[in-house]
C-alpha cells in the first residue's frame, strides 16, 4: 500500500486594526527535510484577525494539495491561532457566522482524517507571520504580495532531521498526542528552553496557548496634570501638553525598540488618542477606539484640585473616599460604575485579541481598575497605586482565567 505523502503546513493571519486591512501567509513544508515546498500569501482588504487567520489555513490547505493533486497526503497544521486549531479540531463550537462557511471550505480541501492541528506559539510560527506582514505591507502600497518579494523564510531556521519537526501521519483525530510529541520534539532541540515546571497552586490546567496581553499605558501630560486636578471625561478634554507630546515620542521609541506591540486601542479622549497616535506613526499601526476605556466622569469635580473638593465638596468627597457606589458631586460616575464598564471593556477585548500583544492607551482610574481586578484586590487598593504620566503598566489575560500583572507603573523609557 503506497504511503501517503506528508507535509507540514504553518500558516497565519492578521489585521492591522480589528477589523482593519488584513492579510494572510501559509507556509508547505517537507517534514524530512526542513525544505519550503510553497509559500502563499495575500492581503484581503478589512477584515478581522479571526477571518485572516481561516483564510491563512485555506491556502495552506490549497497550496498543499496542488503540490500532489492525485496523491494521498497525511498533513499537520500548525498555527498559533488558539481558535482555528479548537475549532477545526472539533474541540470548540463555531458560533461567528464569519467563521463558519471558512470552516467548511477549509474541511473541504482534504478529508478529516488527513489533518490534524496543532498549536504552536508565535514566535514558532515566524514565517507564516512574516508572509501575512509582507502581504499587509504590499495591500498598504495598493499591490498583491508576490513571490519574489518573500523573505519569510530568513525568520525560521529549517530543521534537518524528521526528528527536529512534529510527526505527521498517526491515527486519525489524534492531534492531542501530535501536539505532545511536537512540543517534546521541539523541546530536545539544542539550545531550547527547557519544558517550564508545574506552577505550584494554580492547578492542573492544560496549557492554553499564548495570552492576551495588554500593555496599559497612561496618557502624556496635559496642563492640568502637573497640577493634580481632576481630569475626566465630564470635563474639556485637554490635548497634551508640550511635556506630554515629549513624552509620548519617548514611550513611542521605546515601545519601537521593544517591537512587541501588534496593535493598539485608545480612549476616545484626546489625550490618550494623541498619545496613541504618537505610537502608532512610530510602529506603523492603526488605532483602534473602545469608548470603554474612557476616564471616570468626575461630574462637578472636573478641573478641581483635591483641595478645592474639599472645601467645596467636603461631605461629597467623603463619600466618595469610603465607597466605591458613591458619586463626584453633580452627576459623575462611582467607581462601581465604572468597574463595570471597564470589565465590559476588558472582556471583549481579551476575546478579540487573545494570544496577541496590545497596547491600551487610557486613564488612571481605569489601569488601577484592570490591575485591582486583576489582583483580587478590594476597591479602597485604588487609591494605594500610583500611575504617572506616560507610565506603563502590563496585565496577561490567559483562556482559563488565570491573570498575571507583570508590570506597574514604568517609567524607564522617560529617564
Amino acid at each position: 500500500m503506497t504511503q501517503p505523502r506528508q507535509f507540514v503546513i504553518e500558516a497565519d493571519g492578521g489585521s492591522r486594526g480589528n477589523p482593519g486591512p488584513a492579510g494572510y501567509g501559509a507556509v508547505v513544508i517537507d517534514p524530512v527535510t526542513g525544505e519550503t515546498l510553497a509559500e502563499a500569501a495575500e492581503y484581503i482588504g478589512v477584515a478581522t484577525n479571526n477571518v485572516a487567520e481561516y483564510k491563512g489555513l485555506i491556502a495552506g490547505l490549497k497550496a498543499a494539495r496542488a503540490l500532489v493533486p492525485d496523491a494521498a497526503l497525511q498533513v499537520r497544521v500548525r498555527m498559533d491561532s488558539k481558535l482555528v486549531v479548537e475549532q477545526m479540531s472539533g474541540r470548540w463550537k463555531i458560533k461567528h457566522p464569519d467563521m463558519k462557511p471558512l470552516a467548511a471550505e477549509a474541511a473541504r480541501i482534504l478529508p478529516a482524517s488527513a489533518v490534524t492541528y496543532e498549536w504552536i506559539p508565535r514566535e514558532k510560527n515566524k514565517h507564516a507571520d512574516r508572509l501575512a506582514n509582507e502581504a499587509m505591507d504590499a495591500g498598504r502600497r495598493g499591490k498583491q504580495w508576490e513571490p519574489s518579494a518573500s523573505t519569510a523564510a530568513l525568520d525560521t531556521p529549517r530543521p534537518s532531521t524528521t526528528a527536529d519537526l512534529p510527526p505527521v501521519s498517526g491515527p486519525p483525530g489524534d492531534a492531542a498526542a501530535g501536539a505532545a510529541k511536537a512540543r517534546a520534539a521541539l523541546a530536545s532541540r539544542p539550545g531550547a528552553a527547557s519544558p517550564a515546571a508545574p506552577r505550584v497552586g494554580w492547578g492542573t490546567a492544560p496549557d492554553l496557548g499564548a495570552p492576551a496581553t495588554f500593555v496599559l499605558l497612561r496618557h502624556g501630560e496635559t496642563a492640568l496634570t502637573p497640577e493634580k486636578r481632576f481630569s475626566g471625561s465630564g470635563g474639556s478634554d485637554p490635548e497634551l501638553s508640550a511635556a506630554g507630546r515629549h513624552q509620548a515620542e519617548r514611550i513611542a521609541q521605546a515601545l519601537a525598540a521593544r517591537g512587541t506591540i501588534e496593535e493598539i486601542v485608545s480612549s476616545p479622549l484626546r489625550r490618550c488618542r494623541e498619545t496613541a497616535d504618537a505610537v502608532a506613526a512610530r510602529l506603523g499601526l492603526e488605532v483602534r477606539i473602545e469608548d470603554g476605556l474612557r476616564e471616570t466622569d468626575f461630574g462637578a469635580w472636573e478641573g478641581l484640585t483635591f483641595d478645592e473638593v474639599r472645601e467645596r465638596y467636603g461631605p461629597d468627597l467623603d463619600a466618595w473616599l469610603a465607597s466605591a457606589k458613591a458619586a463626584p458631586t453633580g452627576g459623575g460616575e462611582s467607581f462601581a460604575e465604572v468597574t463595570r464598564r471597564v470589565a465590559a471593556a476588558r472582556d471583549r477585548l481579551t476575546a478579540r485579541y487573545a494570544g496577541r500583544t496590545v497596547l491600551l492607551v487610557t486613564h488612571v482610574t481605569p489601569i488601577k481598575t484592570l490591575i485591582r481586578l486583576a489582583l483580587g484586590a478590594p476597591p479602597e487598593a485604588m487609591f494605594r497605586m500610583e500611575l504617572s504620566a506616560a507610565s506603563v503598566s502590563a496585565v496577561a489575560y490567559y483562556a482559563d482565567g488565570n491573570v498575571s500583572v507583570r508590570l506597574l507603573n514604568d517609567t524607564s523609557h522617560l529617564r
